[in-house]
């Protein structure tokens, strides 16, 4: 079962996101990952448990107060750095982590692929940011629309988390 944490205050981010990543390890996982966005969105993730996390992410930026973690128990897409949350949209304009099956993924990346977008891993989480991004850069609305206007798309059950550059202060769940 996956877990979602997500922050946005005064306070530094990455800690309270560890934290809660940690308060979450007894629901069973096979990575976990964190998104911190201070201007650009910096995005670590590892195979297996919280603390290796932590040893990937010692010594690298983690300044911010707007983060977003995840602990993946696989569905779509085998155990792997590249598989495990949170994903970025293919021009980096939203980061999302998710919990959940998106039955009609393969239909949604076969249209997002023919319209010229690229994927990385083999998640319908990918399949998801990358349809938020499609649409708000096609249609010209904001970001909380993209993302009610994508999820009309989606069959399936889920919970997820987005944020994006192009609105900082704002964490949609």
């Amino acid at each position: 079962m996956c877990g979602i944490v997500g922050y946005i205050g005064s306070k530094d981010a990455y800690p309270i996101l560890i934290k809660g990543l940690k308060r979450l390890e007894y629901r069973g996982y096979d990575s976990a990952g964190v998104a911190l966005m201070n201007g650009n969105t910096a995005i670590y993730k590892k195979k297996g448990k919280v603390s290796e996390l932590e040893d990937y992410v010692r010594g690298k930026e983690t300044k911010s107060t707007i983060g977003i973690g995840h602990t993946r128990w696989a569905t779509h897409g085998e155990p792997s750095d590249l598989n495990a949350h949170p994903h970025q949209s293919q021009k980096g304009l939203f980061t999302i982590i998710h919990n959940g099956i998106i039955e009609n993924y393969s239909v949604l990346k076969k249209t997002l692929m023919d319209k010229g977008m690229k994927f990385n891993s083999e998640t319908d989480t990918e399949v998801l940011a990358n349809l938020i991004e499609y649409i708000f850069t096609t249609e010209d609305v904001s970001v909380e629309v993209a993302v009610s206007l994508a999820l009309q798309k989606v069959d399936g059950a889920y919970g997820l988390v987005v944020i994006s550059p192009e609105d900082p202060d704002m964490m949609i769940a």
